[in-house]
């Protein structure tokens, strides 16, 4: 499937869990900083399903924190403790295969097991092949990998 931009970004996502239940819970999972704007903007594409939603900064549980609509701003990550266990979703985003901002896969697969009884569906998020270039899609159980590619010009 092609799409284009960040409408096609977000519409492939939005399309990859439209079929989970109003209520369930998606847990995101990136490196801090990095992705921390992508999953507020993959948040707010489907900011309309009633999905409780929460961020894993580096696979770390103990940092989890809520994603909710502040006002006036818009879908954020906030200052305050979420539980990540039972989630329907897990999304892994491709910031953490990245050497210089990342973890290992293996630490993907462990906080997975550690939030969840059964296996989620698990969505991979990333920018340039980064997945398949650092060999995660091979490693964590992916149902479905978003990959974006970006041309920046500058006039």
């Amino acid at each position: 499937m092609d799409n284009k931009g960040i409408v096609g970004f977000t519409g492939a996502f939005r399309k990859s869990v439209v079929d989970i239940p109003e209520g369930s819970k998606v847990v995101f999972t990136g490196s801090a900083d990095v992705c921390t704007p992508f999953i507020e903007l993959l948040s707010y594409s489907i900011r309309d399903k009633g999905f409780d939603m929460v961020y894993v900064p580096n696979a770390d549980t103990t940092e989890a924190r809520k994603i909710k609509k502040q006002e006036n701003i818009g879908i954020s990550v906030v200052d305050e403790m979420a539980d990540p266990e039972d989630p329907a979703v897990v999304v892994v985003l491709g910031g953490l295969a990245m050497p210089k901002f990342g973890c290992p896969p293996e630490d993907v697969v462990d906080m997975i097991h550690k939030i969840s009884e059964e296996t989620p569906r698990i969505i991979g998020v990333c920018f340039m092949g980064i997945f398949k270039k650092s060999g995660w899609d091979k490693k964590i159980p992916f149902d479905t990998i978003i990959d974006t590619n970006m041309e920046t010009n500058v006039e």
